[in-house]
Order: C-alpha cells, then structure tokens, then sequence
C-alpha cells in the first residue's frame, strides 16, 4: 500500500477558518512537510497534532521531493502545508505534487483558506473569471511591463504585491494602465484587515502617506479600453437592476462606480433618484 500525499490549506490569519478535515489529516498522516517548520509548530501545537515535521522549501525542494515520494511509495501518509493558505500556489509545493503524481502516488485535496479567493469574493469586481498573477516583479523596469502586458488584456487580475512596494504599483497602474478599479486587501481575516476599493488614483491616496504593513493582494480590473470602456454602462440601469437583485443602495453605487470609474458622489445621487422613481411607482 502505498501513503497519499494530502494538499492542506491552512488559516491565512484566523485560526479557526482551520476545517475540522485539515485537523484530522494533520493527525494522522506519517509527516507533516512544512515551508517553516518554526511556523508550522505553531499551529500544529495549537490544535494539539503532534505530528513529525519535515521541513520542504525552495532551497531544499528538490532533494526533500525525491525523499518524500519514497517515503510516500513505503506507504507513509505525508501532508504538505505552506505557511498559511494552499500550498502550491507561488510557493515550491508543486514540485513535490507533481514529483507523486508522477510515481502514481495518490494526490488528495484538503481544501481550505485562500489570500486569492477570500480577497476576490470581497472585491465587488467582476469575478465570472479572473486571473492569478503570483507575485509582481520587483524592480520598476520589470514591474513596468508586467503591467503593459495587462493593459491589452482585459479582464480580472489578482496578484501578490508587497507593502514597501504598493505605493510605486499603484502609480505604475495608473500611468501605465490608467485609472481603473482596484482593490488592495491586506491582512485577509487579521485582526487589522483592511479592504480598499475603489479607482487606482482614489486609492493611491488612500496609502501614499501611509506605512503599511502585513500581506497584500491585490486586484486590478482592466477593461477593453480602459476606463472609458466602463463608462459605456449605462450606470442608471445598471443601479437599477443591482437594486432589484436586492443589493444595498450603497453597495449597489459601489459596484456600479468600481465598474465605471464614475464618482460615487454623482451615482449616489442617480441612485437616490430611482429608489425614489421605483418607491413612487409601487
């Protein structure tokens, strides 16, 4: 009998988005590879799992892969965690995944948190799809033009920025890109959680006197030509049927200005003037 090889989300921030299922394999598996085993410790003795620690980074991924997958082979159980969401995503997990899915090992997902849902699914962007970008280059001719290359690209982006290195992002979206939505989540379900939403200018604002600390992902919106494709919405019925959907009347002129680029100020008159339209015609 060969082991199986677990794929275990982990709390990005609060420890109790950590499932009951993630428990149970953590206590029962043979090893527990882990980015920081220091970190890792942590939250093992938190929930009491006394589990084996083997430590699995980008240094050492290459000869812990091999390792793994024999103790894998001899029919030991491993879970694989990273420091905090699922493991995999811009991080070395996928080496060792492969590495089993190669040797026939069984792969099995034990799903959880996520720095990339938990912040889209709060955007109030467009999410029918979007697309992850991993971490945004670190030098300003390399970030440059990884953000040309989205300019011609339409859609939904969500990517990994440092907050050193927000700020100089921002003002990159903005002359590169110009002044679109965006969204910088920051310490996702941490005591000091933060969500900004709103044009890359307003937002920019919003930081730049700032020190900001902690994880960021962040999210841009590109449209077909920029923001002027957004203003092609007709934002009058497009508070219309965000009203009719049951939406708030402030979330609705959020979402509707994220998607336009219009001031909220002129939508939340617009929208104050069809709640009053539909009231007086019921």
């Amino acid at each position: 009998m060969q082991g199986t090889l677990y794929i275990v989300a982990t709390p990005i921030g609060n420890m109790e988005d950590m499932t009951i299922r993630a428990i149970g394999v953590l206590k029962k598996a043979g090893i527990v590879a882990a980015e920081d085993t220091r970190h890792t410790r942590k939250l093992l003795a938190h929930f009491g799992i006394n589990t084996p620690l083997e430590s699995y980074h980008e240094h050492n991924e290459k000869e812990k892969s091999a390792y793994l997958v024999e103790r894998l082979k001899g029919g030991v159980d491993v879970a694989l965690v990273s420091d905090a969401g699922t493991p995999g995503i811009s991080d070395p997990g996928y080496r060792l995944i492969r590495l089993a899915a190669e040797s026939s090992v069984p792969v099995v997902s034990v799903p959880g948190p996520s720095a990339i849902v938990a912040a889209i699914s709060i955007s109030g962007l467009p999410i029918s799809e979007f697309t992850f970008k991993g971490f945004l280059p670190h030098g300003a001719g390399a970030r440059k033009k990884f953000i040309l290359e989205l300019k011609d690209s339409p859609g939904t982006y969500v990517m990994y920025e440092s907050p050193r290195r927000l700020r100089a992002t921002l003002e990159s979206v903005l002359e590169n890109i110009g002044d679109v939505p965006v969204v910088v989540a920051r310490e996702m379900t941490k005591l000091h959680e933060e969500v900004m939403r709103g044009s890359a200018r307003e937002v920019l604002e919003r930081v730049k006197d700032r020190e900001l600390k902690g994880e960021i992902t962040l999210i841009v919106r590109v449209e077909k030509d920029g923001r002027e494709a957004g203003r092609a919405v007709d934002p009058r019925e497009r508070i219309k049927e965000l009203l009719r959907g049951g939406m708030r009347l402030k979330e609705a002129v959020m979402a509707v200005a994220l998607e336009t680029g219009r001031p909220r100020g002129e939508l939340y008159k617009e929208a104050l003037r069809v709640k009053a339209e539909s009231e007086g015609s019921n």
